[in-house]
């Protein structure tokens, strides 16, 4: 088990600013959400722990979050753990469908020179009636049908199709063809990595990974809708290899130590203010406000912290903590 050393130094828990990543199919405004309005092409993905996000408290203020990765990489996730973020977590907001898509696991990226593959999940923080997502293909469908349907354009047909609600959690593995829709903004938490093969991408003029794709893709997947585990403190959204997300139960307050699950030792997590406010406090470190929408990144050397729900009146702090798991 890697563990942080007491020999290290300490990292105090710190926010850290989005990154906006410009998309044809995103929108051009993306209040209430977030305070950014576009200048140019429409915003689609708002990304929280990318390495051009801007830490904005503490002492490392104003350094990006992936220059402090490899500078300090024991301090922030333990000694032991492979190089770079794990994870990268982002909100997408689609106005338009997204090209249908697969990713590559970590054998077929590393075949091609990538450092890792691609498994994701989506959290819906908001849907309008009518979501809906495209998560694998429906039963009984061949790969040369695929091949067929996007050359003709028709791949759509072929694909599963299911609503989205707000609180769903869905798991796309990596093999997984699939594409998000309007309605629904979502909290996506997924491998560091932007790897995506394009399969179809409805007339725009951007390239196509056709035969990638079909190297990638995977008739037969574990994806889907995942049921929530209700524990005495927290919900369980999902908890599989390479990330575990989880709805923390406030009650006005939490320790450092309360915050993590039973029998889990201190390490990386990002805490992410779905609704609400919070504040992180502790000794040795100015206190950090957690607005929604923001996150809060924990080191595994932070020093104990308590957080607080501060949220306005009539609010409550939607907590939501994602934290990787490694590989045994």
């Amino acid at each position: 088990m890697a563990v942080w050393s007491s020999s290290q130094i300490l990292i105090a828990p710190f926010r850290v600013d989005p990154w906006y990543s410009l998309r044809p199919w995103g929108f051009g405004d993306l209040r209430p959400w977030f305070d950014r309005v576009a200048e140019g092409e429409p915003i689609g993905e708002a990304w929280l722990t990318g390495d051009e996000c801007v830490i904005a408290t503490g002492a490392h203020q104003g350094e990006k979050l992936g220059a402090l990765f490899r500078a300090n990489h024991d301090a922030l996730v333990g000694a032991g753990r492979p190089a770079g973020s794990p994870l990268l977590t982002k909100v997408i907001f689609a106005r338009e469908k997204l090209s249908v898509q697969v990713h590559p696991d970590d054998k077929m990226a590393r075949k091609y020179g990538e450092p890792r593959g691609k498994t994701e999940c989506w959290y819906a923080l908001a849907a309008e009636p009518g979501a809906a997502v495209a998560v694998g293909m429906k039963p009984g469908t061949t790969m040369e049908q695929v091949r067929e349907e996007i050359a003709a354009g028709t791949l759509e047909s072929s694909l599963n199709v299911m609503p989205v609600q707000r609180g769903d959690m869905v798991f796309v593995d990596s093999g997984t063809v699939h594409a998000i829709w309007p309605g629904s903004i979502l909290l996506e938490t997924q491998q560091y990595s932007d790897t995506t093969y394009r399969m179809f991408d409805y007339g725009r003029p951007r390239e196509l990974h056709v035969e990638k794709s079909l190297e990638a893709t995977k008739l037969v997947t574990r994806a889907g809708k995942i049921a929530p585990r209700q524990l005495a403190d927290r919900t369980v959204l999902i908890d599989v290899e390479y990330f575990r997300v989880e709805r923390i139960d406030m009650n006005g307050r939490r320790t450092s130590a309360s915050l993590r699950g039973e029998g889990e030792q201190p390490g990386l997590a990002y805490l992410f203010a779905a609704e609400g406010a919070g504040r992180v406090i502790g000794a040795g470190f100015d206190a950090v406000d957690l607005p929604a929408r923001g996150i809060v990144a924990i080191p595994a050397s932070s020093p104990d912290f308590v957080l607080g729900d501060v949220s306005a009146p009539g609010e409550k702090l939607d907590l939501i903590r994602i934290t990787p798991n490694w590989p045994a």
